[in-house]
């Protein structure tokens, strides 16, 4: 979990930079000022942010109960092409992409598996 959790960090600081990239060439301090690259930027991050760090938190727990290694790393490694299929997919349109689309349903993939493993393991049977 901590490796997949510095490769999100990586793609975290290199999203950021995007945006700051961004703000800098459209001269523009709050929100997207309209610019649609910058809106791209700032919601690719903001993607990242927003489902990036459950979907560790449950692949950690998974890891935490005991769960074999082929069954973290397929999370962790989902995870990753997840995330930067989403970001590629944010970052070229934020309109339906092929990225997109598919970074957010593995992501939800992941979320899904690693909370029922959890509660598999967690719950008597």
């Amino acid at each position: 979990t901590a490796i997949y959790s510095a490769i999100l960090g990586l793609l975290a600081a290199l999203l950021t930079v995007n945006v700051i990239v961004n703000r800098v060439r459209a001269k523009v301090d709050v929100a997207d000022g309209g610019v649609a690259a910058l809106a791209q930027a700032i919601r690719a991050h903001g993607n990242l942010v927003e489902h990036g760090p459950l979907a560790l938190l449950l692949i950690g727990f998974v890891e935490a109960f005991g769960y074999r290694a082929p069954i973290v790393n397929g999370l962790g490694v989902t995870l990753v092409v997840a995330r930067l299929l989403s970001a590629w997919g944010l970052n070229s349109s934020l309109k339906q992409t092929f990225g997109r689309q598919s970074g957010a349903g593995l992501t939800v993939l992941v979320t899904a598996a690693g909370a029922l493993l959890i509660l598999y393991a967690a719950v008597p049977h």
